[in-house]
């Protein structure tokens, strides 16, 4: 969706909480020094921004990070266009289509997710060859759809082979688990809960696809420029709450959970989904960010060119800066 009707989008809407979170977002504007405002959908891995915030991390080194939860991409993307947001956490994938229409890098990598994003089947599919010719959720133009073209791709396939259903990632675990749909990619904890109900199985999950689902803080290329020592704050911040959470996991997913809220509310709920991404502490963001990162911005260059029917070429140094991570 091009940066404009995405806007335009967030005025077409007229109930909801979404509504809501997005007005209030934009009627704001972006922070000044010793400020920082990020958008993000609610996921298990954004858990240590509000961490570090919580723990005063950010407070300590003189900023204030203010988090906005905005359900949708385009949204949030579309409010740090127009320098209504300073920044977004979003997956490597996501932030790449928006490279081109305004200027940001990834200024450091949160989490990774290993087992989180998944793929639910029945029991007559063993294998993601058996698919050929069936009808599979999944929410087209989101990670969801790049890291099914990716499973495909690795196993000689394309979108094409498949009858696509576009659907959130929850709608099409509820349509899966409900017997109306036979093959869904959604999440946790989705694939926990079919797994309890048995109905169905998890083909395969983002465990056998490390380093595909990357999730980054991007700043707006005005705020990296301006603002540096805040940058550096954040991620020092960052960095901090990983090691916290290394040392102190319960207490930390509480704090996580309290925060983040939505579906991870519960301390136990975020628990169990932490257990499937990796946070990123210094010494692998500065292996990632450092040019490991370089194999996944050629994927996604690839893949949503394809899919999109749009020539995307963002280069490494355009999506990456690596001034804050050493």
């Amino acid at each position: 969706m091009q940066i404009k009707n995405a806007i335009s989008a967030i005025r077409r809407k007229s109930t909801g909480t979404l509504l809501a979170a997005s007005i209030a977002m934009l009627t704001g504007t972006a922070a000044s020094a010793g400020e920082l405002s990020i958008g993000h959908t609610t996921w298990v891995g954004y858990g240590t921004l509000y961490l570090a915030r919580d723990l005063g991390y950010f407070k300590e080194k003189g900023l204030d990070v203010d988090l906005k939860v905005i359900e949708e991409a385009s949204m949030y993307m579309a409010a740090q266009a127009s320098g209504h947001l300073d920044g977004s956490a979003s997956t490597v994938d996501e932030i790449l289509k928006y490279r081109p229409k305004f200027c940001f890098q990834s200024v450091v990598a949160l989490d990774e997710s290993y087992g989180g994003d998944g793929l639910l089947v029945g029991d007559d599919v063993n294998s993601i060859a058996d698919l050929k010719g069936k009808r599979v959720a999944v929410n087209e133009g989101s990670v969801s759809q790049f890291w099914l073209s990716y499973l495909l791709k690795q196993n000689g396939m394309s979108m094409s082979d498949l009858k696509v259903q576009n659907m959130t990632a929850d709608d099409a675990a509820s349509a899966f688990m409900a017997g109306r749909i036979p093959a869904a990619v959604t999440w946790e904890p989705n694939l926990s809960m079919a797994k309890s109900r048995h109905t169905g199985k998890v083909l395969v999950d983002s465990a056998a696809t490390p380093g595909v689902i990357v999730d980054v803080v991007a700043l707006s290329c005005d705020v990296i420029k301006n603002q540096p020592e805040d940058v550096e704050a954040l991620v020092d911040g960052i960095y901090r709450a990983v090691e916290y959470t290394k040392q102190h996991p319960q207490k930390a997913y509480e704090i996580m959970a309290k925060g983040v809220g939505g579906y991870l509310s519960d301390p136990k709920d975020f628990a169990e989904a932490a257990a499937n991404v990796r946070f990123y502490d210094k010494a692998m963001n500065e292996k990632l960010l450092g040019g490991d990162i370089k194999q996944l911005i050629s994927t996604a260059n690839e893949t949503w060119s394809k899919l999109q029917g749009t020539e995307l070429n963002v280069t490494y140094d355009q999506l990456v800066t690596t001034a804050f991570i050493e």
